[in-house]
C-alpha cells in the first residue's frame, strides 16, 4: 500500500509540473498579443506630400480633409485628423485649439511626441526648457518616412502653420497664413522646422515665413507645402 500510494504521488507531482509548464507556454504565446494590443496608435504625421497648389490647401477644411486622406490610406483613418494650422483676422484659430488634448505619438507608436498640450508648446518654464520630442526621426510622415531637412536634398523641412512658438495665431495685420490657406500667390506663411535645424530659433512650429505662397516660394525656402496633422480622438 505505502509503494502504491507513493507511486500516486510521484504521478500527481509528475502532472502539476506537466500542467504548470503547459500553462507557461501559453502564457508566452498570449503575451505579446496582448502587449501589441495595448500599444499606442498613431496619432501625429507630417504629411507626405502637400497640395501642390502651393498654401492653397482649400482653406482650414481642405487641410483637414488632405490629413484625413492620407491617414485613411495609411491605415489610420478610423480616427479625426485635423491640420496643425492657424487662421488669422476675424474668428482667428489657433492650431492648438484644433487638435485635441493629447498624448501624440508618431508613426513608431512607442515614440511620443508630447503627452499633452504644455508639452507639445513648452506652456510652463520646465515645459519649454525640456521641449517636446519632435525632430527628423520623430516627424515621420504617415507612411513612416523622415521629411528631408538640413543636409538632405531637396531640404523640405519648412512645415506650413501659420502659427506663432505657443500655438496661438498672428494678429491680423501682416499675412502670416497665406490668406487663411487660400492663396497661391500673394501673401506669406509662418512656417516651422520638422528636424529643428537651421535659422534662428529652428521651432518646429514657428521658425521664419515663406517668401511667398506659389509652390515655387515654399520650395525656396526649404519646403514642399507640408504640414502637421494629431488626430483628435
Amino acid at each position: 500500500m505505502t509503494r502504491q500510494h507513493g507511486r500516486r504521488n510521484a504521478v500527481a507531482a509528475g502532472m502539476a509540473v506537466m500542467m504548470a509548464v503547459a500553462a507557461a507556454a501559453v502564457a508566452s504565446f498570449v503575451a505579446p498579443d496582448t502587449a501589441a494590443a495595448q500599444e499606442p496608435e498613431m496619432t501625429f504625421f507630417v504629411t507626405s506630400r502637400g497640395l501642390g497648389d502651393g498654401a492653397n490647401l482649400g482653406g482650414l477644411d481642405g487641410a483637414d480633409a488632405h490629413c484625413q486622406g492620407l491617414a485613411a490610406a495609411a491605415g489610420a483613418g478610423d480616427k479625426t485628423w485635423r491640420a496643425y494650422l492657424s487662421t488669422q483676422g476675424p474668428n482667428a484659430v489657433n492650431a492648438r485649439d484644433r487638435i485635441g488634448d493629447g498624448p501624440w505619438h508618431a508613426y513608431d507608436t512607442r515614440r511620443q511626441v508630447a503627452a499633452d498640450q504644455g508639452w507639445l508648446h513648452g506652456d510652463t518654464i520646465e515645459q519649454a526648457r525640456i521641449g517636446n520630442a519632435i525632430g527628423k526621426m520623430i516627424a515621420l510622415t504617415e507612411e513612416g518616412d523622415p521629411v528631408n531637412g538640413v543636409g538632405d536634398s531637396p531640404n523640405q523641412h519648412d512645415i506650413l502653420t501659420g502659427t506663432q512658438a505657443d500655438g496661438t495665431a498672428f494678429p491680423a495685420g501682416e499675412d502670416r497664413t497665406c490668406n487663411n490657406w487660400t492663396s497661391n500667390g500673394e501673401g506669406s506663411a509662418q512656417v516651422g522646422h520638422s528636424d529643428r535645424q537651421g535659422g534662428g530659433n529652428s521651432s518646429w512650429n514657428s521658425t521664419h515665413p515663406s517668401r511667398g505662397c506659389s509652390q515655387e516660394n515654399l520650395v525656396a525656402t526649404g519646403g514642399a507645402g507640408l504640414f502637421y496633422c494629431f488626430a483628435i480622438d
